[in-house]
Order: structure tokens, then C-alpha cells, then sequence
């Protein structure tokens, strides 16, 4: 699968999305909804696109499988809004129903919620351990149809795609804490080009984050430049008479 977002317009992202097969568009009050079943190497999925005013696109990305899981929960948010009736007694940020659905390295959130605009599906999207989130919300009043929609989908291409990949063996993730308000994360990966390690900052004010991403061939070679750096500068600190990192503490 690819990468999720938001865009303005145009197929900006969708030149790696792959082959598509098939494509469905829902109308909802304001808004049109697109369903493309897609298929690239890594095997065959749906991309949910919500068009809102000024063309404005949110995407998700499901596999097959998830995509399945999320058509059986919207069967349950359907009896959900038949059982409120005008009333409801929706939690704190107005939620009524909210359910999960856990598939590779993506989380997806689905949370039936009610505003002064009325009740709405949201799906967000996140990646695993942490990321970045990616939704889009549907009227309830065309869950119904977005549910058989996607059971006509998911009857005529999901077949032979509803296996989970086998999972593979990565040691766990890692994180420290810069003395300049920031958070270093390192999450080690893999994709169809093989395994690699993202090393993400985060600043802790903002939000804000940027990654790089080292595949696993590579790593022994920033090893080695990284130590090489951080030697030399030790070298350079301690003929400016600056005593080591190590030393610091001792007098």
C-alpha cells in the first residue's frame, strides 16, 4: 500500500499507488466519497477519497482484509443510529460508538460522533508505533451505502487477498529525549525494497516532525561516519581544553 493524506486538487502522491481495477463514487449532501480497489506489489487494497468544497482530497488506505473488518463495523454503527432514535446520549466530544481495527503497521479509529451539524462516521488513520493521522468522515445518513458499496467491492476483488502478511522480525523501537525540546525516535522497518530505520524528531511544542529513513545496507556505514564525527569532535573539544563527555562529571 501507500502513504495517506490530504491534498488540493490534482493526483499529487498517486503516481506509486499502482494499477487500479475499479472504481466507485458515493455522492453524500455536500460531498462525494471515491472508492478506487487498487493493486501494486505489494498486494491489493482500497483507497478512500473524501471530496470536500474547493476540491480538497482526504485519502485512507485499507487492505483488503482491513477493509473487510471495517464493512462487518459498519453493520454495527448501522444498528447503532437505528437504536438512538432523535435522542442520544453521546461521551464527552460527542462520540456515540467507536470501534478499532489493527492491520500491518496502520491503526484505524472509527468513531461515530455527533456535532451541531449532525451525526458523522470519522475514520482516521495512523501508522504504527507513531505518526502522522489521516481521516475522513462520512454523513450517517450514507453509511449504508458506503457499506454496500464496499461489500460490492470486496465481492468481486477480495478474493485471495484477505491473509495478513507474516509479520517480520524487528527489534523494537526506540526513543530519547534532546536537551532542545525534542523527542528522536528510531523505528525500525520494512517494505517491499527490505528492511530500513526511520529516525523521526518531534519537537515537543509544535508537533512539528521530520524523518529521515537509512536503509538496513546502509547503517553500517552512518555507523561508522557517525562515530567517526563523534570522536573528532571529542578531539577537537579536548585540545580547546574542554574536557570529554565522560570526564565532565569527575571533578
Amino acid at each position: 500500500m501507500s502513504d495517506s493524506g490530504s491534498e488540493t486538487g490534482g493526483n499529487r502522491g498517486d503516481r506509486n499507488q499502482g494499477e487500479e481495477l475499479a472504481t466507485r463514487t458515493i455522492s453524500i449532501q455536500a460531498k462525494r466519497f471515491y472508492l478506487d480497489v487498487k493493486q501494486n506489489n505489494r498486494g491489493r487494497f482500497i483507497k478512500f477519497a473524501e471530496v470536500g468544497g474547493g476540491g480538497r482530497k482526504n485519502r485512507i488506505f485499507m487492505n483488503m482484509l482491513a477493509s473487510q473488518t471495517l464493512r462487518d463495523h459498519l453493520n454495527k454503527f448501522i444498528d447503532v443510529i437505528n437504536g438512538l432514535g432523535d435522542e442520544t446520549d453521546a461521551s464527552e466530544g460527542g462520540v456515540l460508538h467507536s470501534e478499532t481495527i489493527v492491520s500491518e503497521k496502520r491503526r484505524y479509529f472509527l468513531d461515530l460522533k455527533e456535532n451541531n451539524r449532525g451525526r458523522f462516521l470519522r475514520i482516521s488513520q495512523t501508522f504504527l508505533p507513531m505518526g502522522p493521522r489521516y481521516q475522513i468522515a462520512i454523513p450517517a445518513q450514507g453509511i449504508s451505502q458506503l457499506r454496500d458499496v464496499l461489500t460490492e467491492l470486496l465481492d468481486a476483488y477480495a478474493e485471495g487477498y484477505l491473509n495478513e502478511p507474516a509479520p517480520v522480525e524487528l527489534p523494537e523501537s526506540r526513543h530519547m529525549r534532546a536537551d532542545n525540546g525534542k523527542n528522536i525516535y528510531f523505528d525500525p522497518g520494512h517494505n517491499e525494497r527490505g528492511d530500513f530505520l526511520r529516525i523521526s524528531e518531534v519537537k515537543l511544542m509544535s508537533g512539528a516532525r521530520s524523518s529521515v529513513t537509512i536503509a538496513m545496507r546502509n547503517l553500517p556505514q552512518f555507523r561508522d561516519i557517525l562515530t567517526d564525527i563523534i570522536a573528532k569532535m571529542e578531539e577537537l573539544k579536548t585540545a580547546a581544553g574542554e574536557p570529554k563527555k565522560e570526564d565532565a562529571g569527575k571533578s
